[in-house]
């Protein structure tokens, strides 16, 4: 195991426990959805280091997996939104992880999803994304939120649009970005 992998122990383990602490856990039918842990790492690294990243600009390196973990996770301590590890509520186990960040670079806030290949199918990422869904509209407002989404992952744009998020062009236009598709999100009684 490499060195940024080895788990903290003592006074680390305990301050690592107690921030991961103030990350709000969610709850929903079947999904549980917590501070990401160091041990949830290599099955994150296995999604981004797979061809299952082709979408997000991988297969991405272990180094910048990493790095893209780090940040999801840096993005609670930063501005008060980052990654979320979703987990079956009576399984501990990664299923993939739901985001409300800013990821570098995004001029906006982003909800964005990704699943471990086991999980795909199962509609965990749009439990996910719509138990998440309230708490970027309260936290950042309506129409303040997008979704990135390559414009070849047409199951993340069926996702974005069952919450309700509609395509913004000028948006697209204006990052300059031909491939990449921004989806606006709306509170609830916006989104129809």
């Amino acid at each position: 195991m490499s060195d940024a992998l080895k788990l903290p122990s003592g006074d680390a383990a305990a301050l690592a426990a107690a921030l991961a602490a103030l990350v709000p856990v969610i709850v929903t039918d079947r999904l549980r959805l917590r501070a990401p842990r160091l041990q949830d790492y290599p099955a994150y690294e296995a999604v981004f280091l797979s061809d299952r990243a082709r979408h997000m600009g991988g297969p991405f390196t272990a180094e910048d997996a990493f790095s893209d973990f780090a940040q999801a996770v840096a993005g609670w301590m930063l501005r008060g939104a980052g990654a979320w590890t979703i987990t079956a509520r009576d399984d501990d186990a990664p299923l993939g992880w739901v985001y409300l960040w800013y990821e570098f670079g995004d001029p906006e806030p982003e909800i964005g999803w990704v699943l471990t290949a086991g999980a795909e199918g199962q509609g965990y990422a749009l439990e996910a994304a719509r138990a998440v869904h309230p708490r970027a509209m309260a936290q950042f407002g309506s129409g303040r939120v997008v979704s990135y989404i390559d414009a070849g992952n047409h199951r993340s744009a069926r996702i974005a649009q069952a919450l309700g998020a509609r395509r913004d062009l000028a948006a697209e236009a204006a990052l300059g970005e031909p491939d990449l598709h921004i989806y606006r999100h709306f509170a609830a009684k916006e989104g129809t």
